[in-house]
């Protein structure tokens, strides 16, 4: 009796049979994975699109504009230098200290502001979420696409402070192509965890702060990364030195960097072997972690 008061009088189906039957699914769920990645790569363009277009309106209503893209970072260098380079003295372990240092604020900025802006990329667009059907991915997606599009604007910068610090011009700077593409992948994946996080964690937005500032300081950004062997127990060194910006930062500046190729941290083949590795675990690991809480994005 239940099963015909539901059925359809023509076809005598059932409300689920014909939703197989026409390819309908419950409006918001989680389509399966692979289809999830399908669907991602369809709205590639509007990611781009959007990108761009933040990046052109976030600064838009200040004097020097887009310029603040390549100031910010330079002033927080010429403030870490002050301090670190001529109050502590760190100049002295570093036979080029201010191309050192530039390179790893630039390249960790890059991975600081995709955290601190994916953690509210959720709760920011939810008049989006809730007026549109799309995969919401594509959100901590477009986040990082705008700091690597800033990024990609300060690199020209630091390129100049590295020819004018003494640096040679060699092929080792095209290593900066597949590090960056590596960067981008793990940031990527990173962000979509904290998307997630801050769409259930509301106050997580204040506490990032102190967490990205601590995540500096442990990532070789500000002083030769070699003192953590000197310094820490050897656990916790080789702890450190795992540290995924601080790989990054590495290779950045072994790239970069003639004069810091002593300074590495560890070999440039187990550098780009834990490059990968962090691409892959947080890349793959953030996607399918945000994927399983698309049903829940712009509810309650």
């Amino acid at each position: 009796m239940a099963n015909t008061a539901v059925a359809d009088p023509q076809s005598g189906l059932t409300p689920a049979q014909l939703a197989q039957r026409y390819g309908l699914r419950v409006a918001g769920e989680r389509p399966p994975l692979v289809e999830y990645a399908r669907m991602l790569w369809a709205y590639r363009h509007f990611m781009a699109t959007y990108s761009r277009a933040k990046v052109a309106s976030s600064f838009s209503s200040t004097q020097l504009g887009q310029l603040w893209q390549v100031l910010t970072p330079l002033t927080n260098a010429a403030v870490y230098y002050l301090i670190f380079g001529v109050i502590l003295s760190q100049h002295r372990n570093v036979s080029n200290f201010i191309a050192y240092l530039c390179t790893g604020v630039f390249v960790f900025m890059f991975t600081q502001a995709a955290v601190q802006n994916g953690t509210s990329a959720i709760t920011n667009n939810l008049g989006l979420i809730r007026a549109l059907q799309f995969p919401r991915a594509a959100l901590p997606i477009t986040v990082t696409l705008i700091q690597l599009q800033q990024l990609l604007m300060s690199m020209v910068v630091l390129a100049g402070i590295v020819l004018l610090t003494g640096e040679p011009l060699t092929f080792n700077w095209l290593l900066i192509i597949p590090m960056l593409l590596l960067q981008t992948i793990f940031n990527v994946g990173l962000t979509m965890v904290m998307a997630r996080l801050g769409s259930k964690v509301t106050d997580l937005k204040q506490v990032m702060p102190f967490v990205m500032r601590t995540w500096l300081y442990a990532s070789g950004v500000l002083y030769p990364v070699t003192l953590f062997r000197q310094h820490l127990p050897h656990w916790a060194a080789n702890l450190l030195e795992c540290n995924p910006p601080l790989v990054y930062i590495e290779l950045a500046r072994h790239a970069l960097l003639e004069s810091n190729q002593e300074n590495l941290v560890t070999s440039p083949t187990r550098l780009w072997l834990l490059a990968i590795a962090w691409a892959v675990v947080m890349g793959l690991g953030g996607f399918v972690y945000f994927w399983r809480g698309e049903e829940e994005y712009g509810r309650g």
